[in-house]
């Protein structure tokens, strides 16, 4: 494993690092926004949704209109050095935000760097190494992802520990922010890698994607349906008996899990085939939600047994789900199937979010976890029905 890691390419190194230092900024100060809003900007819970609605639902737009402009443009660099440079350098503008509009402006400004570069940097990752190695690049990079949402809050709770405020942390966020944009300045274009492309006029394209990639999306629509917001297992956990003061730690182990396991069993998809490794993933998700659901209340050992065993889930799948794009989708349309994709994955979090939570609060906890369960297993139903060459 070391030495297929040593062998990537720098680019795939370079994003791998630019991801660590960019999510620590992200993971830094994202946790404080919340705070910040409440006890500085006197806003509550629903300016919180707002602003965190309106902001993801504009990356997960851009997401597909970037991977289409980089199919017709043939370029991938510019569009992730303004993607990182944008959200890098947007986040200690938080500091000066006298509202909770002028926060969410400045949301906004960071979700439009992620929705910029997030395809283009897939389609990149994909462009610059062989099928048979796409599981590792896209494993080591959701590994270093990953890694950097444990180091972020660590750092903010050291930092607020030596007396650090809160806008200070803001401000602080600016070092990562130059650190990843000199370091997209160094990222290289494939040679050769995405093939040339008619230039015409702009256009979709979802038409003349091949039928096994839209299998693909739908099995992926029908498991995002039922993979709500992460913030739920928090509550859940709570609810549960866990001590406050051990929420984030249960968070952190998700993260450190999907941390270290994400490189190598994402690597097992380039031997034992994408379709097997994602879908054994989907039924492990089902197997937690099922699990969370039905525990009693008081285990607190079990309940982190289960948070660890869904980092596990993470590490199988983040980096295939997407490994997998780039077998399915031709080099011409790399970027829009990456567009396709994330527009896919990510717009689906709404509707999922909405319809747990109101599961959760009318139902209860047992029958909106099982309906999770239930999504996982029907997309993996789906998910057999794409032809893959390698498999």
């Amino acid at each position: 494993m070391l030495t297929a890691l040593r062998r990537l390419p720098p680019n795939v190194w370079l994003i791998g690092v630019i991801s660590l230092l960019n999510d620590t900024a992200s993971d830094l100060v994202y946790p404080l926004i919340p705070l910040y809003l409440s006890s500085v900007l006197m806003s509550g819970p629903k300016a919180l949704g707002i602003i965190e609605g309106i902001a993801e639902a504009t990356s997960s737009i851009l997401k597909l209109i970037s991977g289409v402009l980089v199919d017709r443009s043939n370029t991938i660099k510019p569009w992730i050095v303004w993607g990182y440079g944008l959200a890098g350098f947007s986040r200690p503008l938080i500091s000066i935000a006298n509202s909770w509009v002028g926060v969410l402006g400045i949301r906004m400004l960071d979700r439009v760097g992620k929705g910029l570069r997030s395809s283009p940097r897939d389609a990149l990752l994909a462009a610059s190494v062989p099928p048979e190695r796409r599981g590792l690049a896209f494993g080591f990079h959701r590994s270093m992802d990953n890694a950097g949402a444990v180091l972020g809050p660590i750092l903010a709770a050291v930092l607020l520990g030596y007396g650090f405020k809160v806008r200070d942390l803001f401000v602080i966020s600016i070092i990562p922010a130059v650190l990843c944009l000199g370091m997209s300045l160094l990222i290289r274009e494939p040679k050769n890698a995405l093939a040339e492309v008619r230039r015409g006029k702009f256009s979709w394209n979802f038409h003349s994607l091949p039928i096994e990639f839209k299998r693909y999306l739908l099995a992926v629509v029908v498991f995002t349906l039922g993979n709500s917001s992460n913030m739920f297992l928090l509550l859940r956990a709570r609810e549960l008996g866990l001590p406050e003061a051990q929420v984030p730690l249960a968070w952190a182990t998700i993260s450190a899990i999907a941390t270290i396991f994400g490189t190598p069993l994402s690597a097992l998809s380039d031997r034992f085939g994408r379709i097997r490794s994602i879908a054994a993933g989907w039924l492990a998700y089902g197997l937690f939600y099922l699990s969370l659901g039905f525990l009693p209340p008081g285990n607190s050992v079990l309940l982190f047994g289960l948070f660890a065993f869904y980092g596990l889930f993470l590490a199988a799948t983040e980096g295939v789900e997407k490994a997998i794009v780039a077998d399915l989708a031709p080099s011409t349309m790399l970027g829009t199937a990456y567009g396709w994709f994330n527009l896919a994955s990510g717009i689906m979090l709404l509707p999922a979010s909405i319809i747990f939570g109101w599961l959760y609060e009318n139902a209860g906890a047992t029958i909106a976890f099982e309906f999770s369960a239930c999504c996982a297993v029907v997309s993996t139903v789906l998910l057999f029905r794409v032809k893959l060459r390698a498999d």
